[in-house]
């Protein structure tokens, strides 16, 4: 069986599309090639790391990359995580399909370290959910 492949993207591939990353890989790493990159990567937020752990998915070996390290490839699916607030969701033409979901930045967050946590935490648990709901059925 042909895996299809998906490229998450967000602003600096440090935690949304990190996250979605790994829970996809995870759930359905029997049926998709999973990927991720931003526009301005930057590190990987220990915080993502952190809350992907109390799941049991280690995305510790995990790093930014740049949305131009995937220049040249072809994906059955790029998905892009970014929220509508402003911030500047980058393009790939490279995907047969474009998705956009609204995932709010978890980085952007501000709190004390265990209401950070909790930020991170709900961030996590919408894109599983909605990873489940819709990679499940293999999209069309």
């Amino acid at each position: 069986m042909n895996k299809k492949k998906v490229l998450f993207l967000c602003t600096h591939n440090s935690a949304r599309s990190q996250m979605a990353e790994g829970i996809l890989r995870s759930l359905y790493g029997d049926k998709y090639e999973v990927f991720s990159a931003g526009s301005v990567p930057g590190r990987l937020n220990p915080n993502a790391i952190e809350v992907m752990k109390e799941i049991g998915i280690d995305i510790s070996s995990h790093y930014s990359k740049s949305i131009m390290d995937f220049f040249e490839e072809d994906f059955d699916y790029v998905v892009t995580v970014c929220s509508g607030s402003g911030e500047n969701c980058p393009f790939f033409p490279g995907g047969k399909k474009q998705i956009h979901k609204d995932f709010e930045d978890p980085s952007s967050f501000s709190g004390s370290q265990e209401e950070v946590r909790k930020k991170f935490r709900e961030i996590r648990d919408q894109i599983k959910k909605w990873i489940e709901e819709i990679f499940n059925n293999d999209i069309n």
